[in-house]
């Protein structure tokens, strides 16, 4: 099972410097590559593979003696990173790779010769650098990250393989549904809902008012670059406190439920439409999904994910009823059928679960107790769902 730990470097005034090397070949040969890339493109109407472009860096070296001041393998792994943001954006699941700038967050990939000595971090061609190593990096280690936020703060990212095998999915247990908001970030089936905590919200006002003193400072100054800190510092803060929430969020999901159930959620369109942008982006929607999988995975959990447009608001969860229209507004109906009262977002989960359920059913077979799962009146089902289970074909 792979792991990866995040922790914090502290590098001396000259291992800064080297780091800033490394930063900056790195870039520089993502950039070439890129160029490369395009140009053979145009011409060929094929692109360079990793292996096409490997053989073009020892004459890139001698050309450029600067080079040399990177390690071999940190370029390598640039190109070969490269590589894979073409594979992704081919494959539908990334956007075409962008030329990198050397303003903002910078990073490199060691592939190997890392080692951990002590309280210490060994880099090729950097040193032994200061870490606060938090928890014990138990595995092989296959590549360590070492990342540059705005703010200045140097990270190193470890993944280790320990070997550990992932275990097997089981549907014997507790199933949920999961419906997302605005006012709540999310509702569960059985009638939980977890506050919107609109942490952008809340540091606005600090936010704008250093913002606006960096808008005042003389570009290229020492004074801009100070102020830039202080803003990059409140966005940092700002991140950190809704990771912090979003993991405690997904853990507690995750620790209380064996099958969950979510919406297939187009957070890029949504953001799409200027009154919302701010708030979605700011509730973040899909880095809690993201989490919510990745712990169940690891826990040998059941995770569905639902189709966005199953009508899982305008569906009675007790009779199978659906509505015509439902604005936005209407956060409470009751059914003309069976004249059950529903809370529009509790409704809304027990059907996505129920959804779920039937899915998983159709799939490998459903155990897992948490509602009837039955084929509801005037429902759409869906077609290409993304069952994660272990042996669920995709339906």
């Amino acid at each position: 099972m792979l792991n990866a730990t995040k922790v914090r470097l502290y590098p001396t005034p000259e291992q800064e410097h080297f780091l800033a090397c490394q930063f900056g070949c790195a870039r520089w040969a993502w950039n070439w590559a890129l160029e490369n890339t395009q140009n053979t493109y145009r011409e060929t109407g094929k692109g360079l593979t990793f292996f096409q472009m490997i053989p073009l860096l020892p004459p890139l070296k001698k050309e450029h003696e600067w080079l040399h001041d990177a390690y071999s393998q940190v370029l390598q792994a640039s190109l070969r990173n490269l590589a894979a943001s073409f594979q992704n954006f081919f494959e539908k699941r990334a956007r075409y790779p962008r030329f990198k700038s050397k303003h903002g967050k910078q990073s490199i990939q060691y592939p190997q010769n890392v080692k951990i000595v002590g309280s210490k971090i060994h880099f090729p061609k950097v040193g032994d650098v200061e870490a606060v190593i938090h928890r014990e990096i138990v595995g092989q280690i296959k590549t360590v990250t070492v990342s540059k936020n705005p703010c200045g703060h140097y990270y190193a990212s470890i993944l280790t393989d320990d070997d550990i095998p992932m275990p097997p999915i089981s549907t014997n247990g507790k199933a949920i549904g999961i419906d997302v908001g605005l006012t709540h970030l999310a509702i569960t089936s059985d009638g939980s809902k977890f506050n919107n905590p609109r942490f952008i919200a809340k540091s606005e006002k600090n936010l704008k008012r250093k913002q606006q003193s960096l808008s005042r400072k003389k570009k290229g100054s020492k004074s801009r670059n100070n102020a830039r800190l202080l803003v990059a510092r409140v966005h940092e803060r700002i991140t950190n406190q809704r990771r912090d929430y979003l993991h405690k969020v997904s853990r507690r999901i995750v620790d209380e439920n064996q099958v969950i159930v979510t919406e297939d959620l187009n957070v890029k369109g949504m953001t799409a439409n200027h009154n919302l942008a701010k708030a979605v982006s700011d509730i973040g929607w899909g880095t809690l999904t993201a989490f919510i999988k990745y712990k169940a995975e690891r826990d040998g959990k059941a995770f569905i994910k639902v189709s966005r447009w199953f009508p899982s608001s305008k569906v009675c969860s007790e009779c199978g009823y659906q509505i015509g229209e439902m604005p936005l507004d209407v956060r409470s109906w009751t059914c003309p059928l069976c004249n059950t009262h529903h809370d529009r977002d509790i409704n809304a989960a027990r059907n996505i679960r129920d959804e779920g359920l039937r899915i998983l059913a159709s799939g490998i077979g459903a155990t897992a107790g948490g509602g009837n799962i039955r084929r509801k009146l005037g429902r759409k089902s869906s077609t290409n769902e993304d069952a994660v289970e272990s042996g669920s074909p995709r339906l």
